[in-house]
């Protein structure tokens, strides 16, 4: 019997890392996102549920710890090497290093994965740290930084911010996996995001408006307690997506009414002085809090982004509190940590004659004097203050 025939067909395996490499050169070398550039590569793929789950987990998990995985791979590296090769080595040292994958299919089906003559060094090296894996040896990491995969700069101001054993934990957290949590209507919405909707205190009847409304979350919570809600935001790509949001959660006759999507300046909202009851500013942030959602994020914050946003969240803050009826209170939310857009921005509104600062809300915050924190665990990390308007 003459034996059989080739398929032609590629080990699963090696096809999942070959697509996990593709998205992760367009993730380096082109600067994309990695939501958009590896939804495309998935949907082409033709492969499984289950290898795509696998696809997802390293990209987003190796793009989260590529500062820690140079420095895995580079000890072992006697040259420089182009982009696919680190790419390769990257996702091998992931797999070896964060999943624990057993070293015969993390290495193999990587090295099947690479081109050409960057096959012999992704060999070398993954099996080198392989076998460091196996004999224990501790790695020399040379700071927390390092280790834990950010910029120096976001370990110094988290620390510097919320104190060291605080910021670490919070950094730990952030390099896990994000949980899908779906309300009970089928949105998929962060807890710490449904905790800021109930420091609203809403009420039937009343007049809200959420200024940076998009994609709509909290807006629809808020709906649903029968509030007349006005949901805003500045970008006309953002709100279109919010209204198909809202159509979608809308429950129909006899339901709650549906917010009112706008396209406004949350710094400049056209409406009177004195229309709302509650005010929502869940402004605008550098995002120090949610950085395990956008696995590529904290490559792409700049240094001085909070100082650059808590000039534009004082000012969205200062027109939130102008839109207040007597009476009425303003919720500030941000799904950041840094002092300068949480408490820089407190004290600034407290300079204001025509507010007075609330007590903020209890369980499952922790409160600081007036300012309400949420660290980073199964949910955002995220800060709070609530005003009233005199």
């Amino acid at each position: 019997m003459s034996p059989p025939r080739p398929t032609g067909r590629i080990d699963p395996g090696v096809a999942a890392r070959k697509v996990a490499i593709d998205a992760l050169l367009r993730i380096d070398d082109d600067g994309a996102y990695a939501n958009l550039a590896l939804a495309p590569l998935l949907e082409r793929s033709r492969l499984d549920e289950r290898d795509r789950g696998l696809v997802t987990e390293l990209v987003y998990g190796t793009t989260r710890m590529r500062r820690a995985l140079d420095f895995v791979v580079d000890r072992f590296l006697l040259d420089a090497v182009d982009s696919h090769v680190r790419a390769a080595l990257r996702l091998g040292a992931y797999q070896l290093h964060v999943l624990d994958t057993p070293a015969h299919a993390a290495v193999g089906a990587t090295v099947g994965a690479a081109r050409g003559r960057g096959r012999g060094v992704v060999n070398a090296v993954l099996r080198k740290v392989a076998r460091e894996r196996e004999a224990g040896t501790p790695i020399p990491w040379p700071n927390d930084a390092t280790r834990l995969s950010y910029p120096d700069w976001i370990v110094e101001r988290l620390v510097a911010d919320v104190g060291r054993e605080r910021a670490i934990a919070a950094l730990e957290a952030m390099n896990e996996a994000a949980v899908v949590h779906r309300r009970d209507d089928g949105y998929v919405q962060d807890p710490a995001s449904q905790f800021v909707a109930a420091a609203v205190d809403v009420g039937p009847g009343m007049r809200i408006i959420d200024l940076c409304a998009a994609p709509g979350g909290k807006a629809t919570l808020l709906a649903g307690h029968g509030a007349h809600v006005v949901a805003a935001d500045l970008r006309p790509s953002r709100t279109r997506l919010m209204a198909k949001n809202v159509r979608r959660l809308s429950s129909g006759a006899g339901g709650p009414v549906a917010p009112s999507v706008v396209t406004a300046d949350a710094t400049a909202p056209p409406f009177a002085p004195g229309t709302f009851d509650r005010v929502l500013v869940d402004a605008p942030c550098s995002g120090l809090g949610s950085l395990r959602r956008r696995a590529d994020a904290r490559w792409r914050i700049d240094a001085d982004a909070p100082e650059r946003l808590a000039e534009l969240q004082r000012r969205i803050v200062d027109a939130g509190i102008d839109l207040l009826a007597p009476g009425g209170e303003l919720v500030y939310s941000v799904c950041t940590l840094t002092d300068v857009e949480t408490r820089g921005v407190l004290d600034h509104a407290r300079s204001r004659d025509d507010v007075e600062v609330m007590a903020a809300p209890d369980h499952p915050w922790s409160v600081d004097r007036d300012l309400a924190v949420l660290l980073p665990a199964d949910h955002d990390g995220m800060a709070l203050f609530r005003l009233r308007k005199r």
